[in-house]
């Protein structure tokens, strides 16, 4: 496999209700040769401290199309679980926007999906910019 016939994905995420890296995000890749093609799923990672994920399989050679899976209800609930531990002094009225709109787990996004055409050759780092109720990506260098 060289670096020439196939292309290559990186990603990081920033919380940016709190304006730092989200640590401990699960993420799966998958590829495909085709947009007919069936996915085939590559493996996964975790974001590190610095919100990135250094260790993404390698994409197979032919991949026209790459999704990228980022599991972020857990994260959602070890922050909230986290900020009530260190907040338990909080009045009810201050915490009611954290749930505000939410499934029954209190996360209104359990997880991101991101898909996007790569050329052979090419990095790709896709940056995915979340808060608890949106979320932001990107075609970063």
């Amino acid at each position: 496999m060289s670096s020439s016939t196939t292309a290559s994905v990186s990603t990081h995420i920033l919380d940016t209700s709190v304006g730092r890296p989200a640590e401990g995000v699960a993420v799966q890749l998958a590829a495909r040769s085709g947009a007919l093609a069936d996915w085939q799923a590559l493996g996964g990672s975790a974001t590190d401290a610095d919100g990135r994920c250094k260790d993404l399989p390698a994409l197979p050679e032919g991949t026209t199309h790459v999704r990228l899976d980022f599991a972020v209800e857990a994260y959602f609930q070890r922050s909230e679980n986290k900020q009530r531990s260190e907040n338990k002094q909080a009045d009810a009225q201050q915490d009611a926007p954290a749930n505000r709109d939410s499934g029954p787990t209190g996360v209104f996004f359990p997880e991101v999906a991101i898909t996007f055409a790569v050329n052979p050759g090419e990095h790709y780092h896709v940056p995915l910019l979340l808060n608890p109720f949106g979320y932001s990506v990107y075609r970063g260098s």
